[in-house]
């Protein structure tokens, strides 16, 4: 029988009362220069980044690969950092691409406001950072709220993209996301960071994920505790349940969209994508199969090849946004990789064709019940 998951979980997990992670507990202390970064304080994380100065705020930031090539931007989600793009790097960076990762706000190593922090900072915080790096136009990919973010850059400045990717993302929030983003912001300010910890791999990981990794998980939390602030992160939280919906906005995009979902996404599930693919008329939804909300660490070799193979269809003239649905290969070395699909709401089920002379196929239920089979065309 496999042991219980342990889980990272530093001393003195509870605050005291005085230092409750309340609004207005933050708001009237703001110049006290303890409060600011209480709960990084002994806590140094290593910094080698490289950091600008975008307005009020320091960014620490990571930028590979040679100069003149197209440039890939990559958001990462709540309690994450540029490192969680550290692989990506390496498989884009020799296939020609720069490679830009930078810690958010109030994550990270970049400056961490205990107050006030608004979504529509984040946009315009990239904004800034692009011009400080002389970097015109890029390609975009976003996951979770680093989506949203995504999303709204895109209807805010989308003249600065040449494509966009949102992964495990929003528009708006449904119901069950409202609830759970509540219900994180109630553990993190009467925990603290230990909570987020504890919650957020189950919800957003498979169970064959964490049997597998069990060894290395604790390691992860710690890392992922030393480098955020307790404050900064609930002030993140209070931005996210409070957010004014991007859906109305949608159809302004205009860029070429893959939207990519995990099968098994139960933080933001397909609703949430069918959302932004009815939307925005440039785009395709992909189904990645058997995944979570996190395939971006779950599945990085299926995630980096349909990225790659969407990336080359926009270079080559060869996207057609026609707000299809897809299935993504399981297998990274396939022939082909995007798989067709038929109808809204389906599970797309991949099935060997009985002609061998014939691709594979994607079969699905579709909303009225009937069984529908399209064969696989050549899609990279």
């Amino acid at each position: 029988m496999l042991e219980p998951l342990r889980l990272f979980q530093p001393s003195g997990l509870r605050l005291p009362r005085g230092l409750n992670l309340g609004r207005q507990r933050r708001s009237e202390a703001i110049h006290e220069k303890d409060l600011y970064h209480s709960s990084n304080r002994n806590r140094p994380m290593e910094n080698t980044m490289p950091s600008v100065q975008c307005g009020r705020h320091r960014i620490h930031y990571e930028l590979r690969g040679d100069p003149g090539r197209p440039v890939i931007v990559f958001l990462n989600g709540l309690t994450q950092n540029a490192r969680l793009w550290e692989d990506y790097a390496a498989y884009f960076v020799p296939r020609g691409y720069r490679v830009l990762a930078y810690d958010m706000l109030g994550q990270g190593r970049s400056s961490k406001p205990v107050i006030d922090i608004q979504l529509r900072h984040h946009a315009e915080l990239l904004d800034s950072l692009l011009n400080r790096l002389e970097l015109e136009t890029v390609h975009l990919a976003g996951i979770s709220f680093g989506g949203f973010v995504a999303l709204d850059f895109a209807i805010r400045y989308g003249h600065r993209l040449q494509s966009l990717t949102v992964m495990s993302t929003f528009a708006e929030l449904t119901p069950q996301l409202e609830f759970l983003g509540a219900m994180l912001l109630q553990g993190l300010t009467e925990v603290g960071m230990p909570y987020l910890q504890q919650m957020l791999y189950p919800m957003n990981m498979s169970s064959a994920w964490i049997d597998a990794n069990r060894a290395r998980i604790p390691s992860m939390m710690r890392n992922g505790y030393i480098g955020n602030d307790a404050y900064a992160m609930q002030n993140l939280m209070e931005s996210f349940v409070e957010l004014e919906p991007l859906t109305p906005g949608l159809s302004g995009i205009e860029v070429p969209t893959l939207i990519m979902n995990g099968e098994h996404d139960f933080f933001t599930p397909r609703e949430c994508h069918e959302r932004i693919r009815k939307g925005i008329e440039n785009s395709r939804l992909l189904i990645i199969q058997q995944a979570y909300h996190a395939f971006t660490i779950e599945k990085p070799a299926v995630t980096m090849r349909q990225l790659e193979v969407f990336l080359s269809q926009v270079t080559d003239g060869r996207w057609k946004g026609d707000q299809s649905v897809w299935v993504a290969s399981d297998d990274p070395g396939a022939a082909q990789q995007w798989l067709p699909c038929i109808g809204d709401w389906m599970r797309a089920v991949q099935f060997a064709s009985p002609d061998a002379t014939k691709s594979d196929a994607v079969v699905g239920l579709d909303s009225r019940h009937q069984v529908h089979s399209q064969e696989g065309n050549d899609h990279d």
